[in-house]
């Protein structure tokens, strides 16, 4: 066999050469293929355990980090590298990216190397062997900007056989499941390149459980990616990349390349040269699909690569729609700019199949057997060029080597192996060394050209794992020369946005049209506007908006703030009437001039020639409107800024004006004429421009003066780039402006413009005669009328949509009659029902709170039988509501009454009068009165006159042990004196954290502190940390008490103690009045006031504390205003009032193991929830009583439930991962079917919204909130790029959900589906159910 360069067939050039002997390679990455580590290899090992951090490790050579350079390094326990020490992994092993610090990582999770459960392995390293492997890859992945990337140093971090943090159980063995990964930063004096590794099977856990998540089944998968953290002191966020996002993601990190070897990921992170962010490298590689490699030593002959079929079945399918960012087409490299997230995919148009799957390789090429590690290799002149061309460091080994590959006890990967460097002889020119086109970034020992025509280069052994040449299959890098190739690359068309998942963006009023990049909207007919924004053609339109302006009124200062702006536009002849209210006088005076402020709607909705389209047609309802006029001849100038933020509600456009600057002083009774002009408009894919100068005149009496000022106009907008333009529309339009008018009037304050507009050619290009009225405005149709010309003058009038008539004359259209309104409804008297308008002639009528029944009869509801009022008061029961009043001896408003001190009674003695009292409002009752001792103290024994029943007490009557004897057939206690008392909420609380810890709590584990009496430690602390705080009486934690590590806060108690121990109670903190969101957040349930749909996150607060315990479902009665919750630490249900003072009542505590979502039907007075321990889903009164399970089989994992009262229909979600689906039954458990069962994975949020009728949800795993018809028709996404939801529940036109990732409340528009803000708690932790509270009942439509 002749030598390789003896070889006849032209070879490619040699980046090429490269990629293609990586992508031929068959396999996934085996764990013998990872970069050698070991102690032997001179690794040092981390101390095992949760949280560990090495020691710094201080680099022989700084390496490249973003644009800065670092000289240490930092490995953690938790798959992550950092150039810093760490916070606490309570800090960010739970929460998404970016980081608040510097990040590298490969595999961020929960990781636990206590016990033996494997080890994590690093060093710096400098051999031959490793950079030449190193350097290899890079050079694979960047062939045109690193094909000469010769590193100096390399630093490796591994992860072997790594286990996930577990909770500590006696009854469960440690999980098997174990994670091999690696991180190596290759690094020359000017740039840094990152490989991570993921050999085969060596991600056998993709995500972990957080800490606080207790027996709340959630996993958060691990996140891979770079981070640059806060880049200066004001805590600005740094750039950052993200690799992965979902679990399907974190599997696909072995089994798919960006550089053709499953397993292997190639990043740019660092470099003297401008680098915005992380640049990936090319390739190929979409990590969110399911795309198999086949199995280790399995090998793939020509016929069975081309044989094998890919379905979507054998693919693994989870989410094709899950596109993040695309790759434009030209310069990938220079793509990545600000945050960012990989999800590219490379195929052949010829042979689509998934990339990672077999390819037929040529026999194996290898080393042949030279003395090791030769000094250089060859590199041959250009021909055309005449210049010595490098060849990068590409190895091609000879066709008879073999490979000889050492191993050591300890040791993993490849020794080195034996290689000789040939010549090659390009037959293609090479692409520049350097993205740009200018020099390569500076390297140590980089290569002089010879005169002889060689250029040497520093050459590194072979890996023993270099692919094989293959003849299959090629994939090619955007940055490679294709030349006359017949394979091509594509470009993965599931990233760009299609109308079947964004159509939302459109106005009701367009259709939706897919493009080859993109989808576009576009008006229907009879309308016009850009397609995200449609107006009725012809129909009048209304702006309002606000005015703001600082100005020099000559030389006197003139300032105004949101003053208001009405405008009125007939649109079927261009008439625009604007008026602006409570500009002060000097200022109104001088603004006259400037009609350009009410001529922009002149302009938007101006009477269109045939062929021409004014401004509204482009620019829809959002966009920028920027002036700046020059007064003459005093050289005045002002600016003016007009930005249109959308149509509301009543499509009506919404604008703010603001005007800076000096304008001429203008006299008072002075009137200002303005003759009609002409104006040319620019037009190009998002801005018009427009130059033009006007003349006006002063008058008063025979004073007539002239002056003028020049305007630059520019308009920006967002346009729609994937739809060609319409040729049919020209780059220049003329607005002729036929009339113009404006008045200041003292007396209303208000300042007016009107114009008459109409766009269409620029003069001299189109025909002078034949005008048609509809053009010229002359016609005689209604205002609410569209003109539509025919031939020569004539045309014809058609009233607009929401208008009826014969075009000349127009009245709005008639609603039908609202038996709501005319009283022809049969609904119960107003004082007692509510009539629904439900469209046309039908209703429904519902029983306002107090009252009870079908609505179109109502019973009033006694609420003293459900005894609403504190046991010292009576209830009085009116119709529709009720009173209490305390009773004598008491004081307050009867829902809380307290002793009056003023009496002079025992405690004893004033629970003989309540219960007396209770006796005497209600005779049927039989409520316990306590026996007194004569001092008036509670006997030791007490007894209950009716059931006949005894038991011992304690000093404030609480039952405690005591033995028992048998007097004639009776039990009687045996009673000494008092001497114990209960347990306090601090003991409590403490004892179940105790319980839950296993009995021995971590160091850093928190356990409430409690003094003698059972009262909270006013100073707490995290275990033996310390991370202390203050805390009030009933445990709350004071706001900015919180230290930092070394210093301790000084807490002062806030109650002394007491001579009698009071109980503490966790009352309710009252709600303020409106719509509000109610979250759970632990041990507590948080408030987040609305104003509208906008969260007012200054007046959040905590509603309710409940130590102890870990709230999850939640959700409120609006009848009773009554908020109900799970908790999963207690295995209970409880409520609590929204009443001042209120406190919680568990009403169900046996048969639970893990309730979490929880739905109240305020309609039939029941609540239903689910149990991911039990697999139920049961319902039962709001009281507790009547508990029924509705469904215990086919049930894996239940979280979420909803109900829809209105129509009596149940839906819940079960996210097992085998079978993920949301099923739906009626109220009474029947006609159980699967709603969605297709396209879900990880749903954990579910919401009906009773007012859109839609079922929405949101999922963890495929990250989408999408909604549905209830019958499972018209799905469509909402939104697809969320964190990791666990609740939601929808309000008007938003959504708003709690996040695990960032900790917080997130709401969503559910039209435009965009993220609009978000509520991050002070106290970071993980929020679970979120619901809303209205001031009424809602109803639906």
């Amino acid at each position: 066999i002749r030598p390789l360069e003896a070889l006849p067939l032209p070879l490619p050039p040699p980046p090429l050469l490269l990629l293609l002997l990586l992508l031929s390679r068959a396999g996934a990455l085996h764990p013998d293929e990872l970069f050698p580590y070991g102690q032997s290899r001179g690794d040092q090992l981390l101390q095992e355990g949760d949280d560990e951090s090495s020691a710094p490790v201080k680099l022989a050579s700084p390496l490249r980090f973003y644009e800065a350079q670092f000289s240490y390094l930092y490995v953690g326990t938790n798959g992550i590298i950092s150039t810093q020490d760490f916070p606490r992994e309570t800090q960010y092993v739970d929460d998404d990216f970016p980081t608040d610090f510097p990040a590298i990582a490969p595999f961020l999770a929960d990781i636990d190397t206590s016990q033996g459960r494997g080890q994590v392995l690093y060093r710096e390293d400098t051999s031959l062997a490793v950079l030449g492997l190193a350097a290899r890859y890079v050079r694979a992945g960047f062939p045109r900007t690193a094909a000469r990337f010769t590193p100096t140093h390399a630093f490796l971090a591994t992860w072997e056989q790594v286990g996930a943090y577990e909770e500590a159980s006696s009854r469960v063995p440690p999980s098997e499941e174990l994670n091999t990964f690696q991180a190596v930063l290759a690094s020359d004096e000017s740039d840094t390149y990152a490989l991570l590794l993921y050999p085969a099977n060596g991600l056998q856990f993709f995500g972990t459980r957080p800490k606080e998540s207790y027996n709340v089944q959630l996993e958060l998968p691990a996140r891979v990616g770079f981070c640059r953290g806060e880049v200066d002191d004001s805590k600005r966020e740094g750039p950052y990349f993200s690799l992965t996002s979902t679990e399907q993601s974190v599997k696909n990190l072995y089994q798919q390349s960006n550089l053709g070897v499953p397993g292997v990921w190639a990043f740019h992170i660092g470099s003297t040269s401008p680098l915005d962010n992380i640049r990936p490298a090319t390739v190929g590689g979409d990590l969110t699909k399911a795309h198999p490699s086949p199995p280790l030593e399995q090998s793939f002959g020509p016929t069975a690569a081309a044989e094998r079929d890919y379905t979507e079945d054998n693919l693994d399918y989870y989410d094709e729609n899950e596109g993040e960012v695309e790759y434009p087409p030209g310069e990938p490299e220079d793509a990545w700019n600000g945050h960012s997230s990989i999800d590219v995919s490379f195929q052949s148009k010829a042979e689509p199949r998934p990339l990672g799957g077999p390819a037929s390789p040529l026999p194996q090429l290898t080393a042949s057997d030279r003395p090791l590690y030769p000094e250089a290799e060859s590199a041959t002149l250009d021909p055309q060029t005449k210049e010595g061309r490098a060849l990068g460091g590409v190895d091609t080994p000879g066709l008879n080597g073999r490979v000889k590959a050492s191993r050591q006890q300890g040791t993993r990967g490849p020794a080195p192996s034996e290689i000789e460097g040939d010549s090659l002889d390009p037959t293609r020119g090479a692409p520049p060394p350097y993205a740009d086109g200018g020099a390569p970034p500076s390297e140590e020992g980089a290569p002089s050209a010879h005169p002889e025509g060689k250029a040497v280069l520093l050459n590194y052994p072979v890996p023993a794992h270099t692919p094989p040449l293959g003849r299959g299959r090629q994939v090619l890098g955007v940055e490679d020369v294709i030349g006359s190739s017949t394979e091509v690359f594509t470009y993965n068309a599931a990233n760009k946005e299609t109308c079947e998942h964004h159509h939302g963006q459109c106005s009701q009023h367009a259709f939706c049209t897919d493009y080859a990049t993109g989808f576009c909207c576009h008006c229907q007919s009879r309308f016009y506007g850009n397609g995200k924004h449609c107006l009725p053609e012809g129909a009048p339109h209304r702006v309002n908006g606000k005015v703001s302006g600082h100005l020099r009124v000559g030389h006197t200062p003139v300032h105004f703030t949101n003053v208001d702006l009405h405008a009125y536009i007939v649109g079927n002849d261009g008439r625009a009437y604007t008026a602006i209210s409570h500009i002060p006088q000097p200022a109104a005076q001088a603004l006259l001039p400037l009609t350009p402020i009410g001529g922009l709607f002149g302009w938007l909705f101006a009477l269109q020639k045939p062929g021409w389209e004014n401004g509204f047609s482009f620019t829809g309802a959002t966009f920028t409107h920027e002036m700046e006029v020059t007064f003459y001849p005093g050289e005045e100038r002002v600016r003016i800024t007009q930005t249109a933020e959308g149509l509301d509600p009543e499509n009506y456009l919404s604008i703010k004006t603001n005007i800076q600057g000096q304008v001429p002083y203008i006299p008072a009774n002075f009137t200002v004429h303005v003759a009609p002009y002409k104006e040319i408009y620019h037009y190009s894919d998002s801005a018009v421009t427009s130059t033009s100068s006007r003349d006006y005149s002063l008058t008063l009496g025979t004073i007539n003066q002239t002056r003028s000022y020049r305007v630059y106009q520019n308009i920006t907008y967002e346009a729609c780039r994937h739809s060609p333009r319409h040729p049919a529309v020209p780059t220049t339009q003329q607005l002729n402006v036929d009339w113009v008018f404006a008045l200041y009037t003292d007396e209303e304050r208000l300042l007016r413009f009107a114009v008459t507009n109409q766009v269409g050619p620029v003069e001299g290009d189109s025909d002078p005669i034949g005008v048609n009225p509809c053009y010229d405005g002359s016609h005689t149709c209604d205002m609410r009328a569209q003109c539509h010309p025919g031939a020569g003058v004539d045309y014809t009038c058609e009233c607009a949509s929401g208008y009826q008539g014969d075009g000349r004359g127009c009245v709005a259209i008639t609603p039908p009659p609202n038996p709501c309104e005319d009283g022809s409804h049969s609904c119960a008297p107003a004082g007692q029902a509510r009539c629904i308008h439900h469209g046309g002639s039908t209703f429904s009528c519902a029983c306002l709170p107090g009252y009870t029944g079908t609505g179109h009869q109502c019973a009033d509801v006694d609420e003293c039988s459900e005894n609403r009022c504190h046991p010292s008061a009576t209830c009085y029961n009116t119709p529709g509501s009720f009173s209490c009043q305390c009773h004598p001896g008491y004081r307050g408003d009867g829902f809380q009454c307290t002793p009056d001190p003023s009496s002079g009674l025992t405690p004893c003695e004033e629970r003989q009068r309540q219960a007396q009292a209770q006796h005497a409002a209600s005779p049927g009752s039989r409520p316990h009165v306590p026996q007194c001792d004569e001092r008036g103290g509670f006997l030791p024994l007490q007894c209950h006159g009716s059931p006949g029943f005894c038991w011992c007490g304690d000093l404030q009557l609480h039952a405690v042990f005591c033995p028992w004897l048998t007097i004639k057939g009776f039990f009687v206690p045996i009673c000494s004196e008092p001497t114990q008392r209960p347990r306090t909420v601090c003991e409590r609380w403490r004892e179940n954290l105790l319980e839950h810890y296993g009995g021995t709590p971590r160091d850093d584990q928190y356990v409430p502190q409690c003094d003698d009496l059972g009262h909270f430690i006013p100073l707490q602390c995290h275990g033996k940390s310390d991370f202390c705080w203050c805390v009030d009486k009933d445990g709350r934690e004071v706001q900015g008490t919180r230290s930092q590590p070394g210093t301790t806060p000084a807490c002062i108690p806030t109650v002394a103690p007491p001579t009698v121990r009071p109980v503490p109670r966790p009352d309710v903190t009252p709600p303020s009045v409106g719509t509000f969101l109610l979250y759970a957040q632990g041990q507590q349930i948080g408030h987040l006031p609305l104003n509208g749909t906008r969260l007012q996150k200054d007046m959040a607060k905590t509603l309710l504390s409940l130590h102890g315990s870990i709230v999850v479902g939640i959700d409120y009665d609006c009848r009773e205003r009554m908020v109900y919750w799970t908790d999963v630490a207690g295995r209970t249900i409880s409520r609590a009032s929204l009443e001042p003072g209120a406190e919680p009542e568990t009403i169900v505590n046996s048969g639970l193991i893990s309730p979490e979502g929880l739905a109240i039907d305020h309609f039939r007075r029941t609540m239903y929830w689910t149990d991911s321990g039990l697999d139920k889903i049961e319902r039962a009164r709001l009281d507790g009583s009547e508990r029924k399970a509705l469904f215990h089989t086919d049930l894996v994992n239940p979280r979420a439930i909803a109900v829809d009262p209105i129509r009596g229909n149940l839906y819940w979600t079960d996210w097992n991962r085998e079978a993920p689906k949301i099923e739906t039954s009626s109220l009474e458990g029947e006609n159980r079917r699967i709603l969605v069962n297709k396209d879900i994975g990880l749903p954990n949020g579910l919401t009906f919204d009773p007012f859109s009728k839609l079922l929405c949800w949101a999922d963890a795993g495929t990250k989408k909130l999408e909604c549905t018809l209830p019958d499972g028709t018209g799905r469509r996404v909402i939104q697809n790029h969320l964190n990791y939801p666990f609740s939601i529940v929808s309000y008007a036109d938003h959504f708003y959900h709690t996040d695990w990732r960032r900790d917080g409340v997130i709401s969503v528009n559910r039209d435009s589906g965009q993220f609009t803000d978000e509520y991050l708690p002070e106290q970071r932790s993980h929020l679970y159910g979120i619901t809303a509270v209205y001031p009424y009942c809602p109803t639906g439509k």
